[in-house]
């Protein structure tokens, strides 16, 4: 889809949520309540949580609320904010650091590089990455002046995989999770430091644009979030880039499947 068409629709998605009293919401994190990551649910649904119970929900516009127990009421008195794509943007950017604050990110997003697509997985710094449900992350560097011996292992060093970037090389496919027994965080040892990168999920229907950068900011991916904000700009702008595709569809000339690794020991 063209970057013109999704903006229609994102436009058109964010005008139909303004306009009524009750507006579709996902469920970004839920502990309670009888929801679960990736429901659509109304805002204007009641819900019924108790204590130490929460749940966060995002709505067309990227705003995120969260709802604690004990509660028992509506969701949200509204489901999204503005219908211009601009201002629910700059009111979204607007939230990046006390949104990442809160989750103990701000650090992890001071300095970092700037990513040429927001699914690439950074793995020159620690920190939270996020993933396309059912894709395998793509690790990226942003230095490819050398060649780089990297070794990725389980959080409990259970086992190891040694790979090189060679000369020039900028990404790579990363082991397929699903063989990884639900591996979810990997320390990456690079010459000279260790990086724990941890990866997040975010359900394959989860597509629009605001609600992508929303959620991966609820999730500590500012990095990402912010090479996010960066492409629905170009997208207003009117720009004739092409929008970010899946990150096991990125190519730089160099074949996108996970190279093997040198004495490498992994679950089968």
């Amino acid at each position: 889809m063209s970057s013109r068409i999704r903006l229609a629709v994102f436009v058109g998605g964010l005008t139909i949520a303004s306009c009524c009293l009750a507006a579709p919401m996902i469920v970004v994190e839920a502990r309670g309540g009888g929801l679960r990551p990736g429901m659509r649910v109304d805002s204007a649904s009641k819900i019924d949580l108790k204590d130490g119970e929460r749940v966060t929900l995002i709505g067309a516009d990227g705003r995120a609320v969260t709802v604690r127990g004990v509660y028992a009421g509506v969701i949200a008195k509204s489901g999204a904010g503005s219908q211009n794509p601009q201002l629910a943007l700059a009111a979204l950017i607007s939230t990046r650091n006390d949104r990442a604050s809160q989750v103990g990110a701000v650090r992890a997003g001071a300095n970092a590089a700037l990513l040429p697509n927001p699914w690439l997985i950074d793995i020159s710094r620690s920190g939270a990455r996020c993933i396309r449900e059912g894709e395998r992350p793509i690790w990226w560097r942003p230095d490819t002046s050398t060649e780089t011996i990297f070794t990725v292992y389980p959080i409990d060093r259970s086992w190891r995989a040694d790979f090189v970037w060679q000369k020039g090389q900028s990404k790579m496919a990363a082991p397929d999770l699903a063989k990884l027994d639900g591996v979810k965080t990997f320390l990456i040892h690079v010459p000279g430091q260790d990086n724990a990168i941890s990866i997040n999920t975010i359900p394959i229907d989860v597509t629009d644009p605001l609600i992508l950068s929303s959620w991966m900011l609820e999730k500590a991916c500012v990095q990402q979030a912010d090479a996010y904000f960066r492409q629905i700009q170009s997208d207003i702008d009117g720009q004739t880039t092409s929008p970010a595709p899946p990150a096991a569809q990125i190519k730089d000339g160099t074949p996108m499947t996970a190279p093997k690794a040198a004495a490498a020991r992994m679950p089968e």
